[in-house]
């Protein structure tokens, strides 16, 4: 319970004003898309950049970790694609939707600051460990499937590279890389930069969690329900519960860096799902459902999970 009062209600608290604030019409009609420009142009790059460029790569780049996050991500993208199979007969593109909507948790916008919140600065590098791996898996695997069928005939090499600029050119994957790079050939960073990297990296996490309140305001559920609520449960239940059994293989449970992955495992879907079905006009309801039912279910599990690690 403590950690419910102490990590998730923050967290969960700050969603909620989000959503208010959008359905309240507080902040205008142009709000949403404001401050997720904010996020994702700035804050967020800004903090992975600033964490990774000071901490070592050795401490970021955990192969054991990595493999072991993969896996659980990997398998439960390839559930996700054989439900919609089995259940609508959907396309390759309709497949990998619902393969990226459960699979893809909310590591950046979520992840980051919850485990801000119960980790402290220690649980960063493996976060953002798990968000190169969600990355890699979700979005230039889930992409590339998707384009195959979308760009039928282009060639499966031009689709590749087409889906990995799409990545390459994202500022959230860049700033990471740079980040390591920084870090790698242990370049030092002024201190008035250090400042100035601290004090906007600061602001993202709460606008983070505000800017997925108001992106869900914006939303209803209309249809999809069958698929979306597959994805769910793949989502919040599945993922979290192959961590379970996968990640003591190559990581301590009871270490910062085994707690992150489990967490990071038990996020809800991404908006990234939405945004993808939006831009390819495939699975668009069920994905934009994926997204708020997962959300609004991972209230319970994620705070479930919180007290069943004891973090407090």
């Amino acid at each position: 319970m403590q950690a419910i009062l102490n990590v998730a209600f923050p967290i969960f608290g700050v969603i909620l004003a989000g959503y208010l604030a959008g359905r309240w019409r507080i902040l205008g009609g142009e709000a949403t898309g404001a401050l997720n420009a904010f996020v994702s142009y700035f804050a967020l790059p800004v903090l992975f950049f600033g964490t990774l460029a000071r901490t070592p790569v050795q401490a970021v780049l955990d192969p054991a970790l990595m493999t072991g996050f993969g896996l659980a991500v990997i398998a439960t993208f390839a559930v996700g694609m054989i439900s919609t199979r089995l259940t609508s007969g959907g396309g390759l593109a309709a497949m990998s939707l619902q393969g990226i909507a459960s699979s893809w948790g909310n590591v950046g916008y979520m992840g980051v600051p919850l485990c801000l919140a119960a980790f402290g600065e220690a649980g960063l590098p493996p976060a953002m460990l798990t968000v190169i791996v969600t990355a890699v898996v979700s979005m230039v695997f889930g992409v590339m499937l998707i384009e195959l069928e979308v760009a039928a005939g282009h060639g499966p090499l031009k689709t590749f590279l087409r889906a990995a600029f799409n990545v390459a050119r994202n500022p959230l994957p860049m700033s990471i890389a740079l980040g390591i790079f920084v870090s790698a050939i242990g370049l030092p960073i002024p201190t008035p930069a250090e400042k100035w990297l601290d004090l906007l990296g600061a602001a993202a996490g709460p606008c983070a969690l505000f800017a997925i309140g108001l992106f869900l305001s914006d939303k209803s559920i209309k249809s999809g329900l069958a698929e979306a609520g597959l994805a769910t449960l793949i989502k919040l239940l599945l993922q979290p519960l192959l961590a379970i059994l996968v990640l003591p293989f190559f990581v301590d449970l009871n270490s910062v860096a085994g707690k992150v992955a489990l967490l990071m495992a038990a996020l809800p879907t991404a908006a990234n799902a939405f945004v993808l079905a939006k831009q390819f006009d495939i699975s668009v309801e069920q994905n934009t459902a994926a997204v708020l039912l997962s959300t609004g279910f991972s209230v319970i599990t994620v705070s479930a999970l919180l007290v069943w690690l004891r973090i407090s």
